[in-house]
């Protein structure tokens, strides 16, 4: 199994976290997608040529994080705990995915992307936007054990993806203790989260450091 990848990007970086907790071995393809080779390369297995892209043992290809996660989950995990089979259960856990992917990712990524580009702070506008959806989230992650059910889904991957990915803001999270909670919660159901978040934090570092000299 392959998997064209940037640890920096949170959408590869819940693919691989799902990867462990399925103990599937991965080949990392290493891809910069503003490297022209690397965007040929990808184009060739995906038109959109956008991380992470996988390939199956069969030569199945799939990207989009969320598709991705949800396909090894139903191929590989051997019980159903990750994506519950049970409808009123997977319907939370769809509402959680469909959350991260079009509010809480969408605001965390707009106000990263603002304050790479302008090198200050994001706008009021989309600080505001953000809040609120962490507000959403503070609610999601203190109504059950975890985001979606009374164990880890796919729900808290990704929401822990897009939470973490707030590090590129220096974002307080002071005023959400749920979240914080949570955060260390999902983390400790990950044995080696430390040293994948070390290799990740080291890949964004030197990814800012190369952008803004």
């Amino acid at each position: 199994m392959e998997l064209y990848s940037d640890i920096v990007s949170p959408p590869c970086q819940n693919v691989l976290l799902v990867a462990k907790k399925l103990g599937l071995t991965l080949n990392i393809k290493p891809s910069d997608i503003h490297d022209p080779k690397d965007v040929a390369e990808l184009t060739k297995l995906n038109p959109q040529h956008t991380i992470p892209t996988f390939v199956d043992v069969d030569g199945h290809v799939i990207w989009e994080s969320y598709a991705i996660a949800i396909y090894l989950v139903e191929k590989y995990s051997k019980d159903d705990a990750l994506y519950p089979r049970d409808p009123r259960v997977r319907s939370i856990v769809n509402q959680r995915l469909f959350f991260d992917i079009g509010t809480l990712y969408k605001q965390v990524l707009a106000n990263i992307e603002a304050s790479m580009e302008r090198e200050q702070s994001p706008s009021v506008e989309l600080q505001e936007k953000l809040k609120q959806a962490l507000d959403l989230t503070e609610q999601f992650v203190t109504e059950r054990s975890y985001a979606a059910a009374d164990h880890l889904t796919l729900a808290d991957i990704f929401l822990l993806g897009s939470v973490t990915a707030l590090d590129w803001l220096k974002y307080d999270l002071e005023p959400y203790p749920g979240v914080r909670a949570w955060v260390v919660k999902v983390r400790a159901d990950f044995p080696d989260y430390a040293e994948f978040y070390r290799e990740m934090r080291k890949a964004t570092e030197a990814y800012i450091a190369a952008r803004h000299p």
